[in-house]
């Protein structure tokens, strides 16, 4: 957050004032008012300056964004990262070399950074933000893995006719596997356990 104290003959001015140094608009920023300030005898003498204090809070994206950019460096990875903002849907793509390091074992890495950063975006914020994190296309070939598993488990359920338990998995990743068997009436899922260890149950 950048703050910014100004003067000015009113507080109008003052804020003004402060704008132009923030390089920005009225609607960008917080005021609070210091001293309303005193015109004085003749408008001259005995006046006081009105003080006002700008505040230009900091763009939640761009900050999750930069956040990312120094966990990529300090993990050493020569990486970019682009950006796109869709309403309350923000998503990071970081393409460059040697990205199975930063996708890790079933993408463990990749969800705990997308975890930090949607802890980041949404920090002491009104509304709320849903980041997703993707590096070369992971996800696409993650949500064709969970389909494939999510179908051979069905499989394996009504084959032995009893509960199959699949491994533990972010809450994003088990929605996947809700979806793609919400139409099989063969088969109930549910999700059981505490979070991070929260699993899905296939039954028949």
């Amino acid at each position: 957050m950048r703050e910014i104290t100004a003067s000015g003959q009113t507080v109008e001015e003052a804020v003004q004032s402060a704008l132009e140094q923030l390089d920005t608009t009225r609607d960008q920023v917080e005021v609070e008012v210091v001293d309303e300030g005193k015109k004085g005898l003749l408008g001259v003498f005995g006046s006081k300056p009105a003080i006002v204090k700008v505040n230009m809070p900091s763009d939640p994206v761009e900050q999750a964004e930069e956040y990312l950019q120094q966990i990529i460096e300090k993990m050493g990875i020569p990486a970019e990262v682009t950006t796109e903002v869709s309403g309350t849907q923000v998503n990071f793509n970081v393409t460059g070399d040697h990205i199975a390091l930063i996708i890790g074992k079933r993408g463990q890495t990749l969800n705990a950074i997308q975890y930090l950063l949607h802890l980041v975006i949404n920090k002491d914020r009104n509304h709320h933000y849903s980041v997703l994190v993707d590096a070369e296309g992971y996800r696409e070939r993650r949500k064709e893995t969970l389909e494939s598993l999510a179908r051979k488990m069905v499989d394996k359920s009504l084959r032995l006719n009893k509960e199959v338990k699949l491994e533990p998995m972010p809450a994003f990743e088990r929605k996947i596997i809700h979806h793609a068997l919400q139409d099989n009436k063969q088969i109930a899922t549910s999700s059981e356990g505490e979070e991070p260890h929260r699993y899905i149950v296939i039954k028949p």
